[in-house]
C-alpha cells in the first residue's frame, strides 16, 4: 500500500472531509487531494504532522511494504524513544544515493590498501630466501632492504589510501549508529539494489573462502614431495597472493552490501543493536582501559611480552561475554 493510499484509508477511518484535514495541516484541500491521488509527495515536515494526527508511525507512513500498522514499531516510536533518549535523523533520497555511490567507488580503494598490507612482505621474503640460497647475486643485506624499503613503501601506501578515502566517509558515520528515518521511496530504492548486488556478494564470499582454504595446498604439496626449503618460499609467497585476492573481495563487496543494511538498518546495524552499542559505549571505555592498564603492568613487572599479547584475545572474547551479561541486567 503506497503512501497516497494510506492517507485516504486513515481520513476516513476517522471520518474526515479532505477539507477538514487540510485545516489540521494548516494547507488547502486541492494539497490533500493531490497527495490521495499520488499527484504529489507530501513534504517531511507534513508526514511527520500526518503520523502525530492519525495517531501512527511515520515508518508506517512511508514504508509502502507496511499494509498495517505494527504494533512494535508504535511502541519503539514512542516509550523506546523517551526511554532511550533516541533522534531520529531523517535521511533524503539524494543523501542516500550520494552515500551509497561513494561507498561503491570507495570500497575498490580501501579494499586495494587492505591488500597492500598483505602483500607487503611477499618481496621482502622472496628475495631473501633467493638470496639466502644464492639464486641471485645479491647479499642477504641488499635483499632486506630492498625488500623492507618495498614492504614500507607499500604500508605508507595503504595507510594514504585509509585516511583519504575514510575521511570522506567520516560524514556519514551517523548511518551506523543512529537511528534514521528513510523519506518516501529511499527504502524501496536500496532494497533493489541490495537484492541486485546480493548474488554479487554471495559469489565473492564463496571465492575468497574458498581461496584461503586452498592457499596452504602448496605448503603440503611441497611437504609431501619433501621439496627444497626454495620451494617452501615460493609457497608461502603464493599463499599471501591468495589470501590478499580473498580479503580483497571480502572488503569490496562487503562495504557495498553493509552500505545498504545501513541504510535499511538491517543485519549488525538494526535499530536494535545500534540502540545496545551506544548503551555499551561506557562499558567499553572503562573495560579496554583496564585490559590495557592490566597487560602493561603485568609487562613491565614480568618483562614477558612475547607472552603477554595473549591477553588482547582472551579480553575480545570476554568483551562479548561482558555485553551479555550487562544486556541481561538491563533486561531484568
Amino acid at each position: 500500500m503506497i503512501l497516497a493510499e494510506k492517507i485516504t484509508k486513515l481520513r476516513k477511518r476517522n471520518g474526515w472531509s479532505q477539507e477538514e484535514l487540510a485545516m489540521k495541516l494548516n494547507i488547502s484541500r486541492q494539497s490533500v487531494s493531490k497527495w490521495e491521488s499520488a499527484a504529489s509527495i507530501p513534504d517531511l515536515d507534513k508526514v511527520i504532522k500526518l503520523s502525530a494526527i492519525f495517531g501512527v508511525s511515520t515508518d508506517y507512513l512511508l514504508k509502502d511494504e507496511l499494509d498495517e500498522e505494527p504494533a512494535a514499531v508504535v511502541a519503539y516510536d514512542t516509550c523506546q524513544a523517551e526511554e532511550d533518549d533516541v533522534k531520529v535523523r531523517n535521511v533524503s533520497l539524494d543523501e542516500a544515493n550520494a552515500y551509497m555511490s561513494l561507498v561503491k567507488s570507495v570500497s575498490k580503494r580501501i579494499a586495494a590498501g587492505v591488500m597492500l598490507c598483505i602483500l607487503s612482505p611477499v618481496l621482502l621474503i622472496l628475495l631473501g630466501g633467493l638470496a639466502e640460497y644464492r639464486v641471485i647475486g645479491m647479499t642477504e643485506n641488499a635483499a632486506g632492504g630492498i625488500g623492507l624499503t618495498v614492504l614500507l613503501l607499500m604500508v605508507a601506501g595503504a595507510v594514504a589510501l585509509f585516511i583519504l578515502y575514510g575521511m570522506k566517509l567520516e560524514r556519514y558515520q551517523y548511518m551506523e549508529r543512529e537511528v534514521i528515518s528513510l523519506q518516501y521511496g529511499v527504502a524501496g530504492i536500496a532494497k533493489a539494489k541490495k537484492e541486485k548486488f546480493e548474488p554479487v556478494f554471495k559469489m565473492c564470499i564463496v571465492i575468497g573462502v574458498t581461496m584461503c582454504i586452498l592457499s596452504a595446498v602448496p605448503l603440503f604439496v611441497a611437504a609431501i614431495f619433501d621439496s627444497p626449503d626454495i620451494i617452501y618460499i615460493y609457497c608461502v609467497d603464493v599463499l599471501l597472493v591468495m589470501v590478499a585476492i580473498a580479503v580483497y573481495l571480502f572488503v569490496w563487496s562487503g562495504m557495498i552490501y553493509g552500505s545498504y543494511q545501513r541504510i535499511l538498518e538491517e543485519g549488525e546495524y538494526a535499530r536494535e543493536k545500534k540502540l545496545e552499542n551506544r548503551r555499551n559505549d561506557n562499558l567499553a571505555k572503562v573495560y579496554w582501559c583496564i585490559v590495557a592498564a592490566i597487560y602493561l603492568g603485568y609487562s613491565f613487572w614480568t618483562g614477558k611480552w612475547y607472552i603477554s599479547w595473549v591477553i588482547w584475545p582472551v579480553a575480545g572474547v570476554l568483551f562479548a561475554a561482558v555485553c551479555g551479561i550487562a544486556a541481561m541486567i538491563r533486561g531484568k
